[in-house]
């Protein structure tokens, strides 16, 4: 299963890359994440694997993160014409993804956030539920984008919006 979302964000690139490669900005806007630490590596750099845990709803899962692109390593100066690169794959019991954000600067204060999202599933249960899912993984691909846009462009934290 595959799909792709994007926003526009109303921020240089340069800003918008360094609020998404800061982990201490991640329970800001990163709905549900209880947990997000690295096992090996530092954190954001290629080869990093992380332990993340997530609250939805009444559930908790725990998964494996691993860096797999980040260019330009370093997000200081990055020339306007280059796409900045993170990529990652995540595994959970039952399925594997693989996450392919690019960032461009569409004008000298905004940024296009394309994020493309690819999903395998193992198990009976798992591919068979999995495509019948596709629209609630969207949705929830499509909300984190627009609670780090709301986190980065107004300072709004999404554990503050509980209620």
């Amino acid at each position: 299963m595959k799909y792709t979302v994007s926003i526009e964000i109303a921020l240089p690139r340069e800003r918008v890359v360094q609020l998404l490669a800061d982990p201490a900005h991640m329970p800001k806007w990163l709905r549900g994440l209880v947990l997000h630490e690295p096992l090996s590596g530092a954190h954001g750099r290629v080869g990093t694997e992380s332990r993340v845990v997530m609250q939805m709803g009444k559930q908790e899962m725990e998964c494996l993160e691993t860096i797999t692109r980040r260019e330009p390593a370093d997000l200081r100066g990055i020339p306007k014409e280059q796409i900045v690169h993170f990529d990652r794959e995540i595994v959970v019991e039952g399925m594997w993804s693989a996450v392919r954000d690019r960032l461009t600067e569409a004008g000298p204060e905004t940024t296009l956030w394309v994020s493309e999202s690819e999903y395998r599933f193992s198990g009976l249960l798992m591919r068979l539920m999995g495509p019948l899912m596709r629209g609630a993984f969207r949705k929830q691909s499509q909300q984190h984008m627009q609670d780090f846009k709301a986190f980065a462009e107004q300072g709004k934290d999404v554990r503050e919006a509980k209620g």
